[in-house]
């Protein structure tokens, strides 16, 4: 990520920061620096004392979760089952983007007009093979950057490499919940995992939540692709 683009991101969010604030949907708007909050205690149902909330979603971590267990993920159900009654200020989608995938655009388009924030990173192919897209850095950057405008950061991933981010947004004063998978099928994953689950100030169970977040067999959804629009 260029400097040039973090510093303008930065500047955007400064100038909004004296503008009125709108509610969900999140649309291109404006942002209000968050007002002075106690020290919450709340779990992912208190939402009374969630305040506002910014959710953050490592799209290819969910997606493999999702695998693990068996489900279609029904991304408008995720969304409602994340924010609940709070008030939201925006939903990121993080994932990489394969140029060539008419039927991963369409599904990205969709996202974008259902509530979304996409941020996508190109995939490098690399002896034949598909590079895993990291995004990370977009996801810290975003994270930190609006801190000061959120109460309670919602991470869905299982990354410990952004378990300094999750620490630096909780000493600005914001609460972040975590959300991943508790069964993994490595050490090495279980590890990454932990360094999340020690930062952060709850961590919930994926597996706990597919009951609420699955697509239902019975229906469908057609994303068409650009060239259909």
């Amino acid at each position: 990520m260029e400097f040039n683009n973090l510093s303008k991101k930065t500047n955007e969010y400064k100038e909004l920061k004296e503008k009125p604030q709108r509610h969900y949907p999140p649309t291109k708007g404006s942002l209000k620096a968050k007002e002075p909050n106690p020290v919450n205690n709340s779990t992912l149902s208190d939402d009374d004392n969630r305040g506002r909330v910014a959710i953050f979603i490592d799209g290819l971590n969910l997606f493999h979760a999702a695998l693990q267990l068996g489900i279609e993920i029904d991304y408008v159900k995720l969304l409602c089952r994340l924010t609940k009654s709070s008030r939201l200020l925006r939903a990121f989608f993080y994932t990489g983007m394969d140029s060539g995938n008419e039927k991963q655009q369409g599904f990205l388009l969709w996202m974008r007009r259902n509530g979304y924030r996409v941020v996508t990173k190109d995939m490098s192919v690399v002896v034949d093979n598909y590079k895993r897209p990291n995004l990370n850095v977009e996801i810290a950057v975003d994270m930190i950057t609006l801190a000061p405008y959120y109460d309670t950061a919602i991470l869905v991933s299982g990354d410990g490499d952004l378990s300094y981010a999750v620490n630096a947004v909780s000493r600005i004063g914001a609460r972040v919940e975590v959300i991943g998978l508790q069964t993994t099928t490595s050490d090495s994953e279980a590890r990454s995992r932990n360094y999340l689950i020690d930062v952060a100030d709850e961590f919930i169970d994926f597996d706990s939540m597919k009951q609420h977040i699955q697509k239902d067999s019975c229906i469908g959804y057609s994303y068409r692709t650009p060239s259909n629009y």
